[in-house]
């Protein structure tokens, strides 16, 4: 791994729209190659003073090599930025930092492989998955994108080097020369209809992670979703080699951190992609073993008296949490938070494996109509403070070997993010087994 050369983008100027971790991460990767950057943020307009860099509003971008947009500043729907608009009515290009990236690995004369994943749920353990394979076979790997790192603060990979892209529909829509030699989507159900206008427009901005794919790559599609399917059939008449994934083609192999069904899903993908940019069988044997799983997502967190309490406040919506629901036969269920349109209604094939839910947050009330509706237990508890212990009580009172948290909500009401909520489930849950095993009961607890 590498810095790229400092005189890369010399002569070439570039704007930048956003100034939060992604854009901050791209003007400082675009300064370190010698481009020329004016940049501006509506909000937060403050970084550190470069002779290349100048800090100000958008106003004029005549003579630019393109316009980088922070991924959540919309340049179509549901109203056009205005730097956007000014860009298209300058015939300036609209991109995101992953096609930049692409741009300068090629330039820098590194013909490392570019993986591109994307779907509605399951990019970031696959992404997380794909990258863990390459690393533990010892090929250079980097991940990044819509998962941590921004694409653009990625270093410079060798010939052999392995870059694997989470990528959001909002990325995929700025993408122009960007070749992934594997690509791989996922699924598709309802998500950022506001930015796309329906689910046509989202499924086509997803289906451009498979643009300037040829003969000799492999598209990876879950065919799961009428959506999916017709996109296999649009790439596949291209001449791009498809997998698809269905019941029948997925692997059975559940490594520790990775239960489910659609888990198995994750793991078909990663595999499928490994093998085709060379990793053995072998090696891909062992990647699955030892991969640890990523925080908040089914992530088991601690266990007590044979129950496990399982991290998942990733899920912040019920497509999420019913991935969740469907790994285990009995849990007990803490949700709640500011529900989605549509609240947990979908949820009720799932609803059999609750034997009670514990809610918490703002649209509890909400989440418990629904619950009354299907004849499923449950208790108001108001904070995760009151329902984690309450849901480890119940669990050793019924023999239920599961406490999980997938909230099916997102998080804004009591905490920071999903990660904020799942830190704080880990705190509690870590400070109940702590009493636990001092000799203080959780009853004594509770009774006090």
């Amino acid at each position: 791994m590498n810095d790229f050369p400092s005189n890369l983008l010399a002569g070439e100027r570039y704007a930048v729209c956003g100034l939060g971790r992604n854009g901050a991460a791209v003007v400082h990767a675009l300064l370190g190659m010698g481009a020329q950057v004016q940049a501006w943020d509506d909000r937060n307009a403050d970084l550190p003073a470069h002779p290349n860099l100048t800090l100000a509003p958008l106003t004029d971008l005549s003579g630019m090599t393109a316009l980088i947009l922070s991924p959540g500043i919309p340049h179509l729907r549901p109203k056009a930025h205005p730097v956007a608009e000014l860009a298209r009515a300058q015939g300036i290009q609209i991109l995101s930092d992953a096609e930049i990236l692409y741009r300068v690995v090629r330039e820098s004369g590194s013909k490392a492989a570019f993986v591109a994943v994307t779907g509605t749920n399951g990019k970031s353990t696959t992404t997380a998955l794909i990258a863990h394979l390459f690393t533990m076979a010892g090929r250079p790997c980097v991940a990044g994108g819509n998962l941590g790192t921004a694409s653009l603060a990625l270093p410079l990979l060798s010939d052999d080097g392995v870059y694997v892209i989470e990528m959001s529909s909002y990325m995929l829509e700025r993408l122009d020369r960007f070749h992934a030699s594997t690509a791989c989507l996922l699924n598709l159900t309802p998500d950022h209809l506001d930015r796309h206008g329906d689910m046509t427009g989202y499924a086509a901005a997803k289906a451009h992670v498979f643009d300037n794919m040829g003969s000799g790559d492999l598209a990876v599609i879950g065919t799961d979703d009428d959506w999916c399917r017709a996109i296999a059939s649009q790439v596949a008449a291209r001449g791009v080699q498809v997998m698809e994934l269905d019941a029948d083609t997925l692997p059975s192999f559940e490594g520790p951190a990775l239960p489910g069904r659609h888990n198995a899903q994750n793991v078909g993908a990663a595999c499928a992609i490994a093998r085709h940019l060379g990793l053995d069988e072998a090696a891909l044997r062992d990647g699955l073993k030892s991969f640890p799983g990523l925080e908040h997502r089914l992530q088991k967190v601690a266990e007590c008296d044979g129950v496990s309490f399982i991290n998942d406040s990733k899920a912040t919506n019920a497509e999420a949490a019913s991935k969740a629901l469907a790994s285990y036969d009995r849990v007990m269920w803490i949700a709640g938070g500011v529900a989605k349109a549509g609240g947990i209604e979908s949820l009720a094939p799932f609803f059999g494996h609750i034997a009670q839910a514990f809610l918490i947050g703002q649209d509890a009330d909400m989440l418990a109509a629904t619950l009354v509706i299907h004849d499923v237990p449950f208790q108001q508890c108001g904070t995760l403070e009151n329902a984690v212990p309450a849901a480890f009580s119940a669990a050793l009172a019924q023999t239920v070997p599961v406490v999980l948290l997938s909230p099916a909500c997102a998080s804004f009401d009591q905490f920071r993010s999903f990660e904020d909520r799942g830190s704080h489930f880990l705190q509690i849950c870590d400070n109940i087994v702590k009493s636990y095993h001092s000799g203080t009961t959780l009853m004594q607890k509770l009774e006090n």
